[in-house]
Parts: structure tokens; C-alpha cells; sequence
């Protein structure tokens, strides 16, 4: 029995995804040939750009799956923290921190920006401001966090984590660089505390 073309649709994406995933994180963006990932997912050029139109949309649809991937992670470590401040310090330290991850590194925070430009203008970024705005409202209203303009400080915040994973990613050390970063990171944070 044949599949249905919904089916037989989504496969031939999660494949070429799968493929230029595997790509992009091995040799990198500009490495990447078009023929070798549409060959190593069994499919044709055709197909590459019938779905993401280049390789650079086929890029967008890798950078939107890790993101996700990362988002649910960053959830179950807020969630396993022991109050929501914790969790939300736990949550910002952990992606500066992604960034020591190779495949993360060279996609997300090294190919990413040189090919799609600024991290503040990605369509990810709004579901990120969003989301850190509902943190900083819950914590504002527990009074955990300083009066701030909820979205000042989400997108300070934001640009200072996507800034320090960007430097980490394109550091000569990132073990030590991570490190600094994340010492600057949680200071800058407890300045936001509301003061006992």
C-alpha cells in the first residue's frame, strides 16, 4: 500500500533536514555540497529546493530543529530547579553554555550569523523574548525580580546570552572563554534581584 502524500512529504523533509543537519555540522555551511546531502538522503537536488528552495533554506529548517531541540532541554532545567529565579538563572547559564557543543557551535552560533546575519532579527528570536518576558513577569510578580520594563530587561538579557554564546563559539578557548562569560552572566543577572 502506497503512503499518503502527507507522509511521503514530511519523510522527504525529515531527510534532507537529517542530511544537511549532518552537513553543516561536520564540514560547516560553505562546505556543505548541495549533491552530497541530497544524495546521502537518497533524494535529488530536486527535491532540496521543491522543499527550502536553497541551501540556505535548508539551513533555516536545520537552525529551526536544534532550536527546538535546545528549547525543550532549557525547559526541563528551569524545571528541575528548586524556584523559578533558579530555574531561570540555571535556564540563561545553560545556553551560553550550548555553545561548547559542536554541533551547536558551528551551526547555531558560527554558520548561523554569517549566513542569515544578525542574531536579533531571526524569527527564533521573538519566541525567545516572549518567553523570557513571561519568566521575567512571573518572577516581577513573585517579587523575586527588580521593577524593570519586562521588555527591557528580556531583551537585554537575550542580546547578552546570544552575545556570549557568539563569543564562546568563536573563541581560540572556549572552555575558558565559556567560563569568563558565564561568571559575567550570572552577575549582570544578580543585579535584576530585588533587594530584601
Amino acid at each position: 500500500m502506497r503512503k499518503p502524500r502527507e507522509e511521503m512529504i514530511a519523510e522527504t523533509r525529515a531527510k534532507l533536514i537529517a542530511a544537511g543537519r549532518r552537513a553543516f555540522g561536520t564540514v560547516g555551511y560553505a562546505d556543505a555540497s548541495m549533491d552530497d546531502f541530497t544524495a546521502s538522503a537518497g533524494l535529488t537536488r530536486g527535491a532540496l529546493y521543491h522543499h527550502f528552495g536553497d541551501k540556505k533554506g535548508l539551513l533555516q529548517a536545520v537552525m529551526r530543529e536544534i532550536d527546538a531541540e535546545m528549547t525543550v532541554r532549557l525547559n526541563r532545567i528551569s524545571a528541575a530547579a528548586p524556584n523559578r529565579w533558579q530555574g531561570f538563572v540555571d535556564e540563561c547559564v545553560a545556553y551560553i553554555e550550548m555553545a561548547l557543543e559542536p554541533e551547536i557551535q558551528r551551526i547555531m552560533f558560527r554558520d548561523g550569523p554569517a549566513v542569515l546575519g544578525d542574531v536579533s532579527q531571526w524569527p527564533t528570536s521573538r519566541g525567545c523574548i516572549a518567553a523570557l518576558s513571561r519568566s521575567i513577569d512571573q518572577l516581577k510578580a513573585e517579587g523575586t525580580m527588580a521593577e524593570i520594563d519586562t521588555e527591557a530587561a528580556a531583551r537585554l538579557i537575550n542580546g547578552a546570552s546570544s552575545h556570549a554564546a557568539l563569543w564562546i563559539a568563536n573563541s581560540d578557548d572556549p572552555e575558558d572563554t565559556s567560563k569568563r562569560a558565564v561568571r559575567g552572566f550570572r552577575t549582570v543577572l544578580d543585579g535584576l534581584r530585588a533587594k530584601a
